[in-house]
């Protein structure tokens, strides 16, 4: 929370002269003060008043007021936001690890045949691939050439936000290409860290043993040797899940997409400290809380982690 603070405070420039620049001086030196004290860069007082009062905010749940989004509060501006990238970010990321883990287990234990020459070699290569350049290609070719997907942001423009069928079906229409950019670049990673754990796993005695005892393919490899080779991948993808937070920040802003990671580059762009401090917050706060959750949920699976077992 320190670094928090003090990190939008080494740029150049104040948030509440930017927003003077936007009516062009015509607001008064106490329309300034005021306006200082709303972003939390209240130059009256001390750097080190100013501090305490962002720990007592911060604590009391007053993030203050988003000069991007004036004159909303960083609350509101938040919550609107992060139903979309959770929605979009993480159903992808969760995705990702799903497959990835599945093709990389089947993959080490067909090893040498066509779905281990094929898969993980390919999307090994795709992942190498930045996002934003995928994103680009994908509107170039099922946007603007083919005409089968909207080109971005979250809705049809002009729609209202509703709980109908139909606006969900638009929603989720939007959501395919940003989705599979994000698909697409990050599932190999995690075909190929399975596959290497799934191979060293697979010549572990206990497996040995289990083949001895005559249990079926099926049961070895996922009960066996894909429950043991997930383990080290858990810490990254708790990783990971903290970080969706923070949304594909090049992705969101290729579509225009209206989730925390275009938020969070207005909010630099604009030198927006309250809405910054806020979505860094909340962003450390979220991979803690990720990998908190992880380190639970190795515990269960692996008895070998228990303090005392």
């Amino acid at each position: 929370m320190t670094i928090n603070f003090f990190l939008p405070r080494l740029m150049p420039g104040n948030p509440a002269i930017a927003m003077m620049a936007r009516f062009r001086g015509r607001l008064t030196g106490q329309t300034l003060s005021a306006m200082e004290v709303a972003f939390g860069v209240n130059t009256k007082k001390g750097l080190f008043a100013q501090y305490l009062d962002y720990f007592g905010n911060s604590f009391t749940g007053h993030f203050g007021t988003s000069l991007t989004f004036f004159p909303q509060s960083v609350s509101h501006v938040v919550f609107t936001a992060l139903p979309w990238t959770i929605g979009l970010v993480g159903v992808t990321t969760v995705l990702a690890f799903i497959l990835g883990t599945f093709i990389g287990i089947v993959s080490a234990w067909r090893r040498g045949g066509l779905l281990d020459s094929i898969l993980p070699p390919v999307f090994v290569i795709t992942s190498a691939f930045p996002y934003f350049w995928i994103a680009m290609v994908g509107i170039l070719t099922f946007s603007l050439t083919l005409h089968w997907l909207p080109q971005g942001f979250g809705y049809t423009n002009g729609d209202t936000i509703t709980w109908t069928w139909a606006f969900v079906a638009d929603v989720l229409e939007h959501a395919i290409l940003p989705g599979l950019s994000i698909l697409i670049t990050s599932i190999g990673g995690w075909i190929l860290t399975m596959r290497n754990n799934m191979i060293t796993t697979l010549a572990e005695d206990y497996i040995r043993m289990a083949r001895a005892k005559g249990l079926s393919p099926t049961r070895i490899m996922f009960d066996y040797a894909g429950r043991n080779a997930v383990l080290p991948n858990l810490t990254g993808f708790g990783m990971s899940l903290g970080f969706v937070i923070s949304g594909a920040i090049l992705v969101e802003y290729v579509f225009a997409y209206p989730g925390v990671g275009y938020m969070l580059l207005q909010a630099v762009l604009n030198e927006d400290y309250p809405l910054m401090q806020t979505l860094f917050l909340l962003i450390t706060a979220a991979v803690l809380l990720a990998i908190l959750a992880v380190d639970v949920v190795t515990a269960i699976m692996d008895p070998r982690t228990r303090t005392g077992s």
